[in-house]
């Protein structure tokens, strides 16, 4: 309790908040300390800071490791080959790589305790994501390209790496260079997964979701695209997860991957 509240004392008065009275549950504490970590811009921040909060989030991931709430891959059963499904909160999957639904911006959601799969990455990652990300972007002149990809490390989530990737928003119907774009994030991706000797990654849904791709044509592009770039990259032994969320989207995946040539 001492980090907690240390660390929410920190980013509350780094950031001129003023907070009458803490809340006593620790569950709403902790997710005071989301909030103000989600809000924090990417600026620097000492290293004592940085020390306890790893310490602190270290020690959140080890209590869901002793609650039996961290799954790794090597107890899931593919559904065909080196392809399987799996349904979850992708920060507590022990893989390789997972794959993070970014914006253009690549700094994370900004939005307090926002349920999209940036939002969640980061909290569980940690504020040393925020920065690591923003010295990336910064070398690629302040944005990423929509099916663009880039590698960082996974900090303090279970994985090794995070793929963050931009998708496709679709504002009326998806276009051809919808579907283009689309391609080219799980193609990126991949890229990164074979130039970095990672053996196991596990895709989110890109682009559903708040980017409105639809899920049926979604899930074909992804399986396509993957399907393609395995048939291409035969020496490559590579497991690979589609994570959902939804019951749709795994009866979607199910169905079509029992289907693939």
């Amino acid at each position: 309790m001492e980090k907690l509240l240390y660390l929410i004392n920190y980013l509350a008065k780094e950031n001129k908040i003023n907070i009458d009275e803490l809340p006593s549950n620790e569950i709403e504490l902790k997710n005071l300390f989301r909030s103000l970590m989600n809000m924090r811009p990417p600026n620097d921040i000492s290293e004592d800071y940085l020390k306890i909060e790893d310490e602190f989030l270290k020690e959140e991931l080890d209590k869901k490791f002793n609650n039996k709430l961290i799954t790794n891959i090597e107890n899931l059963k593919p559904i065909k080959n080196n392809l399987y499904i799996w349904k979850g909160d992708i920060t507590t999957l022990k893989i390789d790589a997972i794959v993070n639904a970014a914006n253009s911006a690549m700094l994370g959601c900004f939005y307090p305790m926002h349920k999209c799969i940036d939002n969640a990455i980061h909290s569980a990652a940690g504020t040393r994501l925020r920065l690591f990300c923003r010295d990336i972007i910064n070398q690629c002149g302040g944005y990423l390209e929509t099916g663009d990809a880039k590698i960082t490390p996974a900090f303090n989530l279970p994985c090794k790496y995070i793929l963050h990737t931009v998708g496709p928003i679709i504002k009326d119907k998806v276009s051809k260079k919808d579907e283009e774009l689309l391609s080219l994030c799980y193609k990126s991706c991949l890229n990164l997964v074979a130039e970095n000797n990672i053996e196991s990654v596990a895709f989110c849904c890109i682009s559903t979701g708040e980017f409105k791709f639809p899920n049926n044509l979604a899930v074909d592009i992804a399986l396509s695209s993957v399907n393609d770039f395995l048939k291409e990259n035969t020496e490559l032994n590579i497991k690979i997860v589609f994570n959902v969320f939804k019951d749709i989207d795994y009866e979607l995946y199910n169905k079509k991957i029992k289907e693939l040539n």
